[in-house]
């Protein structure tokens, strides 16, 4: 979903080299202002990214080139996700320590989430990397706001890649959330539960098995949004492609 969403933001290259790391919040902004792009605010809208304020002349490229020039700073990151303008937003969820990212500032930037984009970087970008991602995972998961649930499955996604030392049992947890919220219709939701589940069947043949069988009861449910969740898992967690990766990994070991 990330990689997606760099293909709604137009103007992908910078018009500057290099960032002063000292850089003010008002400067940032500023900068961010300069590029407006009507048109590609109107195409982000078509796709569910919107915002308070959205100016559409960034590109996912071009504001990591704005993050890697400013480097890691906990206090920027809050001043501008304070801002409730998009690509502020977004740079804020880039520039984040994960180290220093509290319980209650996830549960704060989740709240304000208004977005897939937002709420997917912020989980993808820092939330993964922060040391109780796991727990805030279960915890999201019976949430009924839209993106705060759809957050729950997001971060699931990311730790599969994320978290190199999780056990098996650590997402093996996870997959009666994942079942649980299958019945959920709303569209941003159930395509994280479908994303949650199908990168859990790619980490490892074990986690593969489990997650085909999690997603054969889960199309037994009555209810269409499960049966769309676990058709669209099963095609991919079968197919041939990833059986082959599964198998090499496990011989490589």
């Amino acid at each position: 979903m990330i990689l997606a969403a760099s293909l709604f933001f137009k103007r992908g290259s910078c018009a500057f080299s290099t960032i002063e790391p000292a850089m003010t919040c008002a400067q940032i902004l500023q900068l961010l202002a300069s590029r407006p792009d009507p048109h590609a605010v109107e195409g982000m809208a078509r796709y569910g990214i919107v915002a308070k304020k959205v100016y559409g002349g960034w590109s996912t490229p071009a504001l990591k080139k704005l993050a890697r020039g400013i480097g890691r700073d906990h206090a920027l990151a809050q001043e501008l996700w304070t801002s409730e303008i998009f690509e502020a937003r977004a740079l804020a969820t880039m520039i984040e320590d994960p180290e220093k990212v509290t319980w209650r500032q996830m549960d704060r930037w989740a709240k304000d989430f208004d977005s897939w984009a937002i709420c997917d970087g912020a989980c993808i970008n820092v939330f993964r990397y922060v040391k109780f991602a796991h727990q805030k995972c279960g915890q999201w998961s019976s949430r009924r706001e839209e993106f705060v649930k759809r957050a729950a499955f997001a971060l699931m996604a990311g730790l599969t890649v994320a978290d190199k030392g999780a056990s098996d049992d650590a997402f093996l947890r996870f997959l009666p959330l994942i079942k649980r919220a299958a019945l959920d219709e709303r569209n941003i939701v159930k395509k994280g539960v479908n994303w949650a589940l199908r990168q859990i069947g790619k980490r490892n043949a074990r986690l593969n098995r489990a997650a085909i069988t999690a997603a054969e009861e889960i199309h037994r449910l009555d209810a269409r949004a499960a049966r769309w969740i676990a058709s669209d898992a099963l095609r991919e967690l079968r197919s041939p492609a990833v059986q082959r990766r599964l198998t090499v990994s496990k011989m490589s070991r």
